[in-house]
């Protein structure tokens, strides 16, 4: 049997880790504004009344991760399966589904909350690519038009829920909220114990089954030429789609943009589409702006890019250790600031160490955000470095 883990035989695509780590550079300015803006986790820096453009902005950038990175991760795994049969590909994507799904529900939760008892489970994107890849996996002996076909449809018509009638309460509800409908849904599990789920499984799952079909054209036989043309166009096709529905506030967004009181508020209430979950247009505006990156830095190679591609390289690595490096300095300022042992809880919180009013305002939370950045890259180039030069079975899990 070949040596599935052999790193001579792993495929790297330039585009595509130069794409991956911008997206983990900008990431982490949000979990930084999380933890460190003064404002708070628990104040919407999108609500066009109470925000200002930099704060806007400062959020607004970060919606491109998640959907770019479910993306990546689908064509991923069909780069993956290049290396297997589809069985070995199938089991792989479903070992590898249920360890990202425990490394979110134990290792994450805790980085997030930093609360031993596991009052709150925090499901975020982790879990969902971790699902979606179980899905996947189940999926992937079918007929690549079947799963383009099923990811399609997903995709472009789970806004539909938005003009129905759904389960308000109860087990059916809670069902509903975590594979369709999940917007910071707390689901309580008893009375000291709570699920806190950012992320609906459905729609999600929709943009890894895309982004699995789009790995086709990754194939060492693929003409790179029209690789990059359907990139582009299929990118400037989506965008263009976004700017037609979302004019007309037609379909596919359950808030319509409004003009406000400036050009520059009216600006941002057209861009300010939908998360949670992800609308059709939140994810035509990220994703066409994805694959349009991905035709144009296919063959650009430069300082810059290098510096990317370090992060890019290893983004399981980086993702959990960023979040743990985020809390350490979160707890070092706790104290720096002030703060007591007796506020470490503070009252209808879940994260420890975040009182009401803690952090900084916006600049130093960009400050923090370079120096969080800044010392994760010597630690992803080794491992980057590492994975090249080894080829033990687990360091296809991380």
């Amino acid at each position: 049997m070949p040596n599935l883990y052999e790193p001579s035989r792993k495929q790297r695509i330039q585009s595509i880790d130069i794409l991956r780590g911008v997206i983990m550079l900008i990431m982490a300015l949000d979990h930084c504004r999380d933890f460190f803006h003064n404002a708070g986790a628990f104040s919407d820096p999108t609500n066009m009344t109470t925000t200002t453009p930099i704060l806007f902005f400062t959020r607004w950038i970060t919606h491109f991760c998640a959907p770019n990175f479910v993306f990546l991760s689908g064509i991923s795994a069909y780069l993956a399966g290049t290396r297997r049969t589809k069985s070995e590909l199938s089991s792989f994507l479903i070992k590898r589904g249920i360890w990202l799904v425990f490394i979110e529900v134990v290792i994450l939760t805790f980085a997030f909350s930093l609360n031993p008892f596991y009052n709150f489970f925090i499901l975020q994107v982790l879990w969902v690519i971790g699902l979606s890849m179980i899905i996947l996996g189940l999926l992937v002996k079918a007929p690549l038009k079947v799963i383009a076909i099923i990811g399609a449809l997903i995709f472009f018509s789970h806004d539909i829920l938005d003009y129905m009638q759904l389960p308000k309460t109860g087990v059916e509800a809670n069902l509903i909220k975590l594979f369709f409908t999940a917007h910071g849904t707390v689901i309580q599990l008893n009375q000291s114990h709570y699920i806190f789920d950012l992320y609906a499984l459905i729609p999600w799952t929709g943009v890894m089954l895309l982004g699995y079909v789009f790995g086709s054209l990754y194939q060492s036989s693929f003409d790179p030429k029209r690789r990059k043309k359907i990139l582009l166009y299929t990118g400037l096709a989506t965008l263009s789609l976004f700017v037609g529905l979302r004019y007309f506030n037609i379909y596919g967004d359950p808030e319509p943009w409004s003009v406000q009181r400036t050009g520059v508020f009216s600006f941002m209430s057209f861009l300010n589409v939908s998360k949670y979950p992800p609308s059709l247009l939140y994810s035509c505006l990220t994703l066409g702006v994805g694959l349009v990156v991905l035709s144009l830095t296919e063959h650009i190679q430069n300082r810059l890019t290098a510096i990317f591609v370090a992060y890019g390289n290893v983004p399981f690595f980086y993702y959990v250790l960023h979040f743990y490096i985020i809390r350490a300095l979160s707890v070092i300022v706790f104290f720096a600031q002030g703060y007591g042992v007796n506020q470490i809880v503070a009252p209808k919180r879940p994260f420890l160490f975040n009182p009401p009013n803690f952090g900084f305002h916006l600049g130093g939370v960009y400050l923090v955000w370079l120096f969080v950045i800044a010392s994760l890259y010597f630690p992803c180039r080794w491992f980057s470095l590492y994975k090249k030069t080894h080829n033990q079975w687990w360091l296809s899990y991380l």
